[in-house]
């Protein structure tokens, strides 16, 4: 089973031989690096294809123009080392990896390393980095925290352009709701590809609500 989503995964997202190579390789350090720190939760490594690559893939087909990428709280690089490790082939495709766990931080090098991977892995707290970076196309987070802290954290950068690409569980109305007692933005709630249950929100400007 775990053959066939791969093979379905690779052939949905058109991923060239030497990508597919560099995914295995991801999902090899995964592999490996889980039985030093928990990256993961243990009952996905089965499904990785579908719970975690096809999962961080689609965020591509949904801004297939964007070209330099924010991960916040990467952890095991899903979204963002994905994303870089399949953009890695198009012209001045980027990656900012943010994530505080230094242990975290150093399978993300590792594994950009031996990918090629174009990233640039931040070893630090969200609220003291996110002000330093800058022409962002688009800022993700996948399974960090409520959409209400995450924009809070984005604000610079959905105040000034930045598109937001978050992934949210069967609870993602619940959270539009509480965001948007702090917060005026637009926003699509889109469905995902791979949980039924599961929603993106994009979040395409932001400002907060007058007191």
């Amino acid at each position: 089973m775990s053959t066939d989503l791969r093979t379905r995964v690779l052939s949905e997202h058109n991923v060239s031989r030497e990508t597919a190579e560099a995914l295995d390789l991801y999902v090899a350090q995964l592999t490996r690096w889980q039985t030093v720190k928990n990256l993961v939760g243990p009952a996905t490594l089965s499904e990785v294809w579908h719970r975690h690559i096809a999962d961080a893939l689609q965020l591509l087909t949904l801004a297939p123009e964007a070209k330099r990428w924010l991960d916040l709280g990467s952890g095991a690089g899903i979204p963002g080392l994905i994303l870089a490790i399949v953009g890695k082939g198009c012209p001045d495709f980027h990656v900012s990896l943010v994530e505080s766990n230094a242990r975290k931080c150093a399978f993300l090098s590792e594994t950009a390393r031996l990918t090629g991977a174009p990233v640039t892995v931040h070893n630090a707290r969200i609220e003291a980095t996110i002000g330093s970076l800058t022409g962002i196309d688009i800022v993700c987070a996948r399974a960090l925290a409520s959409l209400t802290q995450l924009l809070t954290w984005t604000e610079p950068l959905l105040t000034s352009g930045t598109v937001g690409l978050f992934p949210k569980g069967r609870d993602a109305a619940a959270e539009l709701t509480e965001a948007e007692d702090a917060w005026t933005f637009t926003r699509d709630l889109i469905p995902s590809r791979t949980d039924s249950q599961a929603r993106i929100v994009r979040v395409t400007s932001l400002s907060r609500v007058d007191p």
